[in-house]
């Protein structure tokens, strides 16, 4: 059954990948800010995006600075990063305490064009992990990704627009990533680390059934929480005895939240397959058709498939028995 909600898509941007494009891309849009910059985000410690905030600031740009205070674990990545910025004479604000956790991703520049990602700012993300942006200047989606910056810089309640390109959480997320799911026809390709929502995974099982070829890369254990390790496990075992292939990331972690319907549109965004993430948290993701940002996301995701390892999902009850040694621990790298 198709839930039929309404999607309207960016037609008009480009993709960021990473580990490919680096900081640069974040850099280049900041330096050539001319008025304004608006930042949302989760994790903030690369040294070389402070440095450009703080010359924008210098050079007349009002920038504003939203981060996250703490994490779900409770620890504090940002607190040192808010009083650099601050130092540097940036207006910072911590996120809405409207949200359990703020982990979005966005930046808008001079109101005329924003950056959507799944990547944090440090240099893991821009150097260890596969992540993904979109850019784009379509006022549309720029106007909304501003207004809901300023409705949360003033604490107050924000509700998503009919016929948005975007995904907001916690405001029906859940059913508009799983409407995308229903729309594909042919193809389904998921890259993602957790799985821990029963409706999606409902919903990619009945696009296999369906005939729709579903193909998911996830990223072992690494980065799973251990309240989230058995859903987690518990999905992928259930996705591969229902017939979808599942392979593991070779060579990266994998921190993207990418979801691709028919080699013609794709979900980018901050949010994980997971409950927290669609009802409690404040998240971020869109919808993207252009065709040139598509296609490239299309091709990283293909040939990440072709390398990947099979994999063989272990028992979640037995997961904390087995070794994966292909990435060094990061404690730091937990999916929220």
């Amino acid at each position: 059954m198709e839930i039929n909600q309404e999607i309207s898509w960016i037609s008009s941007g480009h993709a960021i990948v990473q580990p490919q494009d680096g900081s640069k891309p974040v850099l280049d849009l900041i330096d050539g800010a001319k008025k304004t910059i608006d930042l949302k985000m989760f994790t903030f410690t690369s040294d070389d995006i402070a440095e450009a905030l703080i010359r924008a600031q210098k050079r007349g740009v009002k920038v504003r600075v939203m981060l996250n205070p703490a994490r779900s674990s409770g620890s504090r990545a940002n607190d040192d990063m808010r009083q650099r910025l601050e130092a540097g004479g940036i207006e910072l604000n911590w996120s809405s305490p409207d949200f359990a956790v703020t982990h979005e991703k966005s930046m808008v520049i001079d109101s005329r064009l924003a950056l959507i990602a799944t990547f944090n700012y440090g240099v893991k993300y821009f150097t260890l992990t596969r992540d993904y942006g979109v850019v784009t200047e379509d006022a549309a989606v720029v106007a909304e990704i501003a207004q809901c910056f300023e409705h949360d810089w003033q604490r107050q309640p924000y509700s998503r627009p009919s016929h948005s390109a975007l995904l907001w959480s916690n405001s029906g997320s859940r059913v508009l990533m799983c409407s995308f799911i229903d729309q594909a026809k042919h193809t389904l390709d998921v890259q993602h680390p957790k799985f821990v929502d029963a409706v999606v995974l409902d919903r990619l099982i009945e696009a296999h059934g369906r005939g729709v070829r579903v193909r998911v890369i996830c990223g072992g254990k690494h980065g799973i929480s251990t309240w989230d390790i058995l859903d987690t496990f518990a999905s992928l075992r259930l996705m591969t005895r229902n017939g979808i292939k599942v392979r593991k990331q070779k060579h990266l972690r994998l921190h993207a939240k990418l979801l691709l319907a028919d080699e013609k549109r794709a979900l980018v965004g901050s949010m994980n397959i997971d409950r927290s993430a669609f009802d409690l948290r404040r998240e971020l993701g869109c919808f993207v058709a252009d065709p040139k940002a598509v296609a490239a996301l299309q091709k990283v995701f293909d040939t990440d498939w072709h390398e990947a390892g099979e994999y063989d999902p272990p028992d979640p009850l037995g997961v904390h028995l087995v070794v994966e040694d292909d990435h060094p621990h990061d404690e730091e790298l937990v999916h929220e």
